[in-house]
């Protein structure tokens, strides 16, 4: 997936395709997440869907179709697609990718295994550290620049309402005012960013009175980091914002 383009509804060129039809596993994050795998030909003897199985723990939300500048219309399908954002689901997506490579001999069972093993460790140190937001975040409601936060609202008891703002792209003054609109409504001290906002935006918004905390959604890699790093340091942020938003 290209760098400026988000994979939740990027459609793939041809020769991307034919790249991926010679690949050994396929690995789909499920949960309606990339539409386009619905359309190509790709090989389903190849093909895991990470999140089959855990079908009962999707997060119905309502259909909303809106525009992504040039990207043109986007419909969120119904559906909450964004499960890593609970660690304990991303657990279990790992255990499925670690099955489907033992099952098609793509490394030693031993190999594989530790890998996972190490990788459940970290997820579920992750996890942990994270929980310290059901208690700082308790009372409070946030407000989202884009509705991709659903997981981990449920995982940490988080009530968090969403805007429908185009990521690293500055408000404008209607989008602005929707956002004082709903801050008056819901008495929202914090403002999650899923991308890094532009100077210009981030004085907008504080002059609100808003604190503001990137957390970047991972679904693509983070430049110059990774998923753990990421994701730890947009906790620890959106901790000291929720703690000096209750002081």
């Amino acid at each position: 997936v290209p760098e400026d383009a988000d994979p939740s509804f990027w459609n793939p060129s041809i020769a991307a395709i034919s790249t991926m039809q010679r690949a050994d596993l396929i690995l789909l994050n499920g949960a309606g997440f990339a539409t386009w795998t619905t359309k190509a030909s790709l090989p389903r003897s190849k093909i895991v869907n990470t999140s089959r199985g855990v079908e009962e723990q999707y997060i119905k939300t309502e259909t909303v179709t809106h525009s992504h500048g040039a990207d043109g219309e986007h419909s969120h399908t119904g559906t909450a697609t964004y499960m890593w954002l609970d660690p304990e689901l991303a657990i279990l997506q790992a255990q499925a990718i670690a099955a489907a490579a033992e099952q098609r001999g793509l490394a030693e069972p031993a190999d594989i295994n530790a890998r996972l093993g190490a990788l459940t460790e970290d997820l579920q140190a992750l996890d942990a550290s994270a929980t310290e937001l059901t208690s700082v975040g308790a009372g409070q409601h946030l407000i989202a620049t884009h509705p991709r936060y659903q997981y981990l609202a449920r995982a940490y008891d988080l009530e968090i309402s969403a805007l429908e703002w185009d990521a690293g792209a500055s408000p404008d003054a209607a989008q602005l005012s929707d956002l004082e609109q709903l801050v008056a409504d819901t008495g929202a001290k914090v403002l999650v960013w899923e991308a890094e906002p532009s100077e210009e935006a981030r004085e907008a918004v504080r002059a609100m009175g808003l604190s503001d905390v990137v957390f970047p959604t991972l679904a693509t890699t983070p430049q110059g980091s990774d998923y753990l790093k990421s994701y730890a340091t947009a906790v620890s942020d959106l901790t000291t914002a929720l703690k000096n938003a209750s002081e």
